[in-house]
């Protein structure tokens, strides 16, 4: 697989196409574009990972930028040190839910956020360009070292006014947590302590060697379950690992579901403080529902964290997400956090003195298909059948924002081009998941 390039960052396999060159070449650009001043790093827990972050910050001081090291950090811990040293920009090393022997090199802009596609552009046309600003011996940037931005976030999380550690310590939770030896192994459990929970550690020891796939979905979690169900544990939660998503288990070792991290944070949320919110156009209509019980309106993007920000800023929404345990609230930072997901989840549960399977059953309840089609069958390409989509069904709710997505009465169904494929991504949701495979079916088979 070639090196994947977007305007966020670059991300590939180690030591095949992404290597020490590029890496030098998009951070080069990337400290030339912002013309020297203060920069962010800091990683996961990979074994890679110091290795990448030897050539980025000296490569950042090349170009005469000064830099500020994190060491293995959350993802949103970094979008934190962003904020707390005032920088011009960050640098996250980290591929996210990708197996081991992959990284990434993703890039924040001066208000913590992912870069938007007008700045990543400009970096990317410097790469290409290779015309970068590096620097004199007496003009080259310093290094220093952060010790405390763990601690500084878990900080801001515990002064946020609607978490009471006081009241959630009352409770005497128990929590699981399982943080796939990534970014959030010493973080998480910080927070949860911090928090007076009785903390129970799977997988928390930060050597990038991930006990199982790091990415949060039900098949890749049936350890934590099982441990929850024979250990009466009140709640578990898991992250990928970078530390930004976040997935809930209930105390009988039931999974929330990926999308209901998000609702559960809109809840909590709109309780407290009136506001529209934003996810994307992937995320369930139960994000609609919850936002509707309170008289607001979820406004959707794009699919994409940045797009996401961009529009909950537009729109003056109080917190945002993604269906994937993404929670993005605006009152911290721009960005997912897993932690301050938990913190929230946490007082919530103390607050209505409920526990974790009697609120899921409260949430609206739907389903979700994700299918493809391979264009190489129907002789057309992807803009064509999202053409022919859009024109059979546009006496329907559509949105052409990210694709096609057509809104039905009782589901919904959208349909995405992939970029890496030849092949349109197939989401749909229904209330249960035959009616949305059956949903998913009744369009693809009319416009086949």
């Amino acid at each position: 697989m070639a090196l994947m390039i977007s305007v966020s960052g670059i991300r590939g396999i180690i030591g095949s196409h992404l290597n020490p060159e590029n890496l030098v070449t998009f951070t080069a650009a990337y400290g030339t574009w912002l013309q020297g001043g203060k920069v962010v790093v800091g990683r996961d827990s990979r074994v890679t990972g110091q290795m990448l972050e030897d050539i980025v910050c000296a490569t950042l001081q090349s170009v005469g930028c000064d830099v500020i090291k994190l060491g293995i950090a959350p993802t949103p811990t970094v979008a934190m040190g962003v904020l707390k040293h005032k920088a011009d920009g960050g640098i996250v090393l980290t591929a996210s839910h990708n197996p081991e022997q992959w990284n990434a090199l993703k890039m924040l802009n001066e208000k913590s956020e992912f870069l938007d596609p007008e700045q990543g552009k400009k970096v990317i046309e410097l790469a290409k360009t290779g015309e970068f600003d590096y620097k004199l011996y007496d003009e080259i940037g310093s290094v220093e070292t952060d010790d405390e931005i763990i601690e500084y976030h878990i900080e801001k999380i515990l002064e946020l006014p609607f978490i009471d550690s006081g009241l959630i310590s009352k409770q005497n939770f128990t929590v699981a947590v399982d943080a796939v030896n990534g970014g959030a192994s010493v973080a998480l459990p910080e927070l949860l302590k911090r928090l007076g929970t009785d903390v129970k550690e799977l997988n928390c020891e930060p050597t990038g060697l991930f006990p199982h796939n790091p990415e949060p979905l039900p098949e890749h979690l049936t350890e934590i379950c099982e441990y929850i169900k024979n250990n009466r544990c009140d709640l578990g939660v898991v992250t990928d690992p970078d530390g930004d998503r976040l997935a809930l288990i209930d105390e009988n070792g039931e999974l929330f579901g990926e999308e209901y991290t998000q609702v559960a944070a809109f809840d909590f949320i709109l309780d407290k403080t009136p506001g529209d919110t934003a996810t994307n156009l992937s995320s369930s209509r139960a994000a609609d529902d919850i936002t509707e019980k309170y008289g607001f309106t979820c406004h959707r993007a794009p699919v994409g964290e940045i797009n996401v920000v961009k529009v909950m800023q537009q729109k003056g929404a109080v917190i945002s997400g993604e269906g994937n345990g993404g929670v993005i609230y605006p009152g911290l930072h721009a960005g997912r956090d897993a932690l301050l997901g938990t913190a929230m989840i946490l007082q919530l549960l103390a607050e209505r003195r409920i526990k974790a399977s009697e609120y899921r059953a409260d949430l609206p309840h739907y389903e979700m298909s994700k299918q493809k089609i391979e264009l190489k069958n129907l002789g057309v390409d992807a803009d064509q059948l999202l053409k022919k989509i859009a024109e059979k069904y546009k006496n329907e709710r559509i949105n052409k924002l990210d694709g096609v997505k057509i809104d039905f009465e009782h589901g919904w169904v959208h349909f995405r081009k992939s970029n890496t494929e030849p092949i349109v991504r197939v989401y749909s949701e229904a209330k249960t998941k035959e009616e949305a495979e059956a949903l998913a079916g009744k369009v693809i088979g009319e416009i086949g």
